[in-house]
């Protein structure tokens, strides 16, 4: 099985671990990470993740995150097929945005 995990999972581990539900997602994201090692689960690595990455003001957890791209099985790379999703997505983001509830 094929896996993406954003910037917000590959963080988590670095969060502090007093709250339960944080120390929770953290001992699964690692868990993930053992399956990822291991071969059981296929990484997949976007362009957005690295720029995303990129800005991580703290060198140890972007460095730490960065390594992780070597283990990835497939890099997504910016292209018009993918840009073109975006803009469609935002558009109904958008109208869904302007509509009232009723």
């Amino acid at each position: 099985m094929r896996i993406y995990l954003d910037n917000c999972c590959f963080n988590r581990p670095f969060d502090n671990q007093s709250s339960i539900r944080v120390k929770l997602e953290t001992d699964a994201k690692l868990y993930v990470q053992l399956m990822i090692r291991t071969g059981k689960l296929d990484l997949a690595w976007s362009y957005i993740l690295s720029f995303e990455n990129e800005a991580n003001p703290f060198f140890e957890r972007k460095y730490t995150i960065e390594k992780w791209k070597n283990l990835s099985i497939i890099n997504i790379d910016e292209n018009d097929a993918i840009l073109s999703k975006a803009m469609a997505f935002t558009k109904i983001k958008e109208l869904n945005l302007k509509m009232p509830y009723i």
